[in-house]
């Protein structure tokens, strides 16, 4: 079930960048970008994912969305050793802590810049979405990336609202993308493996569970 009332963009803005991680995260915010009206692409830039097929594969499924929907796909580097070399000294920091920060940080300095390059005057992100993630920090990260250019701005909308969580899940399983079991990077993986043994559970296997439509 779609949201009744189209969102619009802040402060009279006019061309959206839309930063995306993956298909289930983006797949709701995407729909309801397209039922406002409102002109965006997508921008992938996420050398935060680990190992590089997990990284394909969430990507692919990007791109298979955004293809079937007309959207332009905008496919950044996977710029890994610069990430590792910011998180460097943070790699035992929890989930939500500042390594995420960094990670953050480094996502969206890489899409504000991108879209001053390219015509742009706002950006957002998917991330903020997923319950598992901190939403001021996420818009705390992003605002600090636009700011840094003239006329760019980030777009704090609670994508979570309006039944925007419920319709991540449904949508996900409409289109069957493939679901993830761990944040993307190696030490949400090493993490959630931890918990996962400690609590008699196989690890994760890559590349293995997809949403299925219900019968």
């Amino acid at each position: 079930m779609k949201k009744n009332d189209p969102i619009k963009l802040p402060q009279g803005k006019q061309k959206l960048l839309l930063h995306s991680c993956c298909a289930p995260c983006s797949g709701s915010v995407m729909e309801d970008i397209l039922d406002a009206g409102i002109d965006y692409s997508i921008l992938f830039y996420n050398p935060n994912i680990h190992p590089i097929d997990e990284y394909n594969l969430r990507k692919n499924e990007n791109v298979r969305f955004a293809e079937k929907n007309n959207i332009e796909f905008i496919d950044l580097d996977y710029d890994t050793e610069n990430w590792f070399k910011r998180i460097k000294g943070f790699e035992d920091t929890p989930e939500r802590g500042y390594r995420c920060t960094i990670c953050f940080e480094m996502r969206f300095e890489r899409t504000a810049l991108y879209a001053f390059d390219n015509g742009f005057d706002i950006i957002t992100s998917c991330l903020g979405i997923s319950r598992w993630k901190n939403m001021d920090q996420i818009n705390t990260a992003g605002t600090l990336a636009a700011s840094r250019y003239p006329n760019i701005s980030y777009w704090t909308y609670n994508w979570r609202k309006a039944g925007g969580s419920k319709r991540m899940i449904e949508l996900a399983k409409e289109e069957e993308f493939y679901q993830q079991q761990y944040c993307g990077c190696v030490y949400s993986l090493r993490d959630t493996n931890r918990w996962r043994l400690k609590n008699n559970r196989s690890r994760v296997k890559l590349g293995q569970d997809y949403y299925k439509k219900e019968q």
